[in-house]
């Protein structure tokens, strides 16, 4: 009696992660990229967490399939659902999960990717990925010895990014186009004093401002809320106005001018390599009259902020997700 093959079972990678008002949706957002190379390849994808007050980070999920399963918070309890699970691996993405996560999932025999920036605050795991711009000049105390992966070789963007390209400015006389956003929930509801801080330049240009709260910016100034049509909008702008945030990524592989400010305490390392390499011009923490004349010059001078878009553009080479699937998948 001839025999039947068998197929090998697919193998499947749950992601620890959480998004909401108060903890923004950028751990979500590089998540997603991930698995969205992943699922590429034949990986089977489940997300692990909550998604709570953003309607536009749960449909990133929807959208694509991918699963959330609530996940308990002691580290017992999240390597047990992962054996339920029968998953292959897990990768961590928050700055709250108790320190022992990783090691509780590595003694139970699953391999971990953590992905930090700078301090993996005394998370193991078998692989780190910071892919912030710089990072593998920086010490990094691994408490488990693991290898990482560093710097802007490895940054995660999703396919509605990779699929961008972006023009040169070069529309004659017309105003500028300015976006504006701070994340998908913008957690610290500065996105109304920036809008007044454009205005105050007292010089023409057609403003986007995304806010998941509605607010009246008045001129030329239109406020719309979250959207899937961030790359579209990032890629024809002639200027963003950000913080220096996960979405930074996005906007240097599509070699758009930038204007930063932070809102986190952990933005503010990004914001100085950033701004000290001349790859987006620096606003500084407050929507002040300082800020207002960055502004300013840069509406005013299209050469100027185009530079910036030059420094960046080349940085991110968009690749970065297939070099960390590679290096995942290679964990045993």
């Amino acid at each position: 009696m001839t025999g039947v093959a068998h197929r090998p079972a697919r193998r499947r990678v749950g992601f620890r992660c959480d998004a909401g008002v108060s903890s923004g949706v950028g751990h979500l957002v590089r998540c997603v990229a991930l698995a969205e190379e992943l699922c590429g390849r034949g990986v089977e994808v489940v997300f692990l967490g909550e998604v709570r007050g953003s309607p536009w980070a749960r449909d990133q999920l929807r959208e694509r399939g991918l699963g959330l399963i609530p996940a308990p918070r002691g580290p017992g309890e999240l390597a047990a659902l992962a054996r339920r699970l029968r998953l292959d691996a897990v990768v961590l993405d928050s700055y709250h999960l108790p320190r022992e996560t990783g090691a509780a999932l590595r003694t139970a025999g699953l391999p971990v990717l953590a992905i930090v920036d700078g301090d993996p605050l005394g998370q193991e795991a078998d692989l780190y990925l910071d892919q912030n711009l710089g990072a593998e000049h920086r010490p990094f105390p691994a408490p488990a010895g693991g290898r990482r992966l560093a710097g802007a070789r490895y940054v995660l963007l999703r396919d509605s990014v990779r699929r961008r390209t972006r023009g040169r400015d070069g529309r004659g006389g017309e105003a500028p186009r300015v976006l504006c956003f701070f994340g998908g929930t913008d957690s610290a509801g500065v996105a109304p004093a920036w809008a007044r801080a454009l205005r105050d330049t007292g010089l023409p240009f057609h403003g986007t401002v995304v806010s998941p709260a509605p607010f009246e910016a008045g001129g030329p100034i239109t406020v719309i809320p979250p959207t899937d049509r961030l790359p579209e909008l990032m890629a024809a702008a002639d200027l963003v106005v950000t913080a220096a945030g996960s979405s930074i990524w996005e906007l240097l592989y599509l070699g758009v001018p930038t204007a930063l400010t932070w809102v986190a305490d952990n933005q503010l390392g990004g914001y100085e390599e950033l701004v000290g390499r001349g790859v987006a011009a620096g606003l500084g923490r407050a929507a002040e009259r300082e800020a207002v004349a960055v502004l300013a010059r840069l509406l005013a001078d299209p050469a100027a902020r185009e530079e910036h878009g030059r420094r960046g553009s080349g940085l991110v080479d968009g690749r970065g997700r297939e070099r960390v699937a590679d290096a995942l998948l290679a964990l045993r």
